[in-house]
């Protein structure tokens, strides 16, 4: 199972923002299932992007905070370039096809 990168990308995202997610929480909000999110964060561990740990003072042993490393953190930034280079060309591809739909209908530069 390959993680795509936009799930990748908002998993760290969220993981920056919020370390002690659980991952019930941080299935709800990438939108997958608990055992989709368990299989995304093993695979950050494995490749040093994220780094879990017990809470020290937590009376629940199993409650966890999932920091992004160094590499973690460049690998957030590659991500991100990543993905905004291609929304930028989804961007683009969507102004041509309106500027051709407005063409197809006579209309100049606006509604």
């Amino acid at each position: 199972m390959n993680i795509p990168d936009e799930t990748r990308l908002k998993a760290m995202r969220l993981l920056a923002e919020t370390p002690e997610l659980t991952q019930r929480d941080l299935a709800e909000a990438l939108g997958v299932s608990l055992g989709a999110t368990n299989y995304c964060l093993r695979a950050l561990i494995d490749r040093g992007f994220v780094k879990a740990e017990n809470f020290r003072k937590s009376h629940n042993k199993r409650a966890y905070t999932y920091l992004l490393t160094p590499a973690g953190i460049t690998e957030k930034l590659r991500v991100t370039r990543k993905f905004l280079a291609r929304k930028q060309e989804e961007y683009a591809a969507i102004q041509r096809e309106i500027e051709q739909l407005r063409e197809e209908l006579g209309e100049e530069g606006g509604a």
